[in-house]
């Protein structure tokens, strides 16, 4: 009767396990792997007291239109400079290239940034800030702007993945250092894609 019972106890332990375990909300993976960083208390930027009701981010629907074909320029003898933030915190950025594409069907160009001190770390030798303000931000997006994470491309061509545009950590909690986006990587459009502003619940 014991071995029975301890089988059964078992089963609902194991059952409510996997039940907290649930998959992270998201329907892309993107999506899944922002929501499962954001819910892990060792990673998130969340405030504790948002963190327990945290469900998962609100994004907007995932759309091909926002998947853009790039051409890259690389922008030689560029100065190092010291970029704002939203702290008296001066990184140093370097203006790595320009991005030039077509989105719904107008021509636009951004800026794409290298940081001076994270190439000198292991897995971000070759990593690109792409930050952009756009016509949604301050109602649908963050005010602040939204970032794309990229890497020095092979040839003259990328891909610009504006579904993967997330929100400064800025956006969650006020005690993070987050570049401002330069002006100059204003997009006159509304680039309703990637993450959208961040309501607590």
């Amino acid at each position: 009767m014991k071995t029975v019972l301890s089988f059964v106890f078992s089963l609902i332990f194991l059952f409510s396990c996997a039940q907290k375990k649930q998959k992270p909300m998201g329907e892309t993976e993107f999506q899944r792997e922002i929501n499962a960083e954001y819910k892990d208390a060792s990673k998130s930027p969340l405030k504790e007291k948002d963190l327990k009701n945290f469900k998962g981010l609100e994004f907007f629907k995932f759309d091909s239109a926002y998947v853009v074909a790039a051409k890259f320029t690389r922008t030689l003898d560029e100065q190092p400079f010291k970029m704002k933030t939203t702290t008296d915190r001066l990184p140093e950025y370097v203006k790595y290239g320009e991005l030039s594409f077509e989105l719904k069907g107008k021509v636009y160009k951004l800026n794409v940034y290298q940081n001076q001190d994270l190439i000198k770390k292991e897995g971000y030798e070759d990593y690109l800030f792409l930050p952009f303000l756009d016509d949604t931000n301050g109602d649908e997006s963050y005010g602040g702007g939204r970032y794309i994470d990229m890497r020095i491309p092979d040839g003259d061509s990328v891909t610009i993945d504006f579904n993967s545009a997330y929100n400064p950590y800025c956006a969650y909690n006020e005690k993070y250092s987050c570049p401002i986006v330069p002006r100059e990587n204003y997009l006159q459009t509304e680039v309703r894609a990637g993450v959208k502003n961040y309501r607590k619940h």
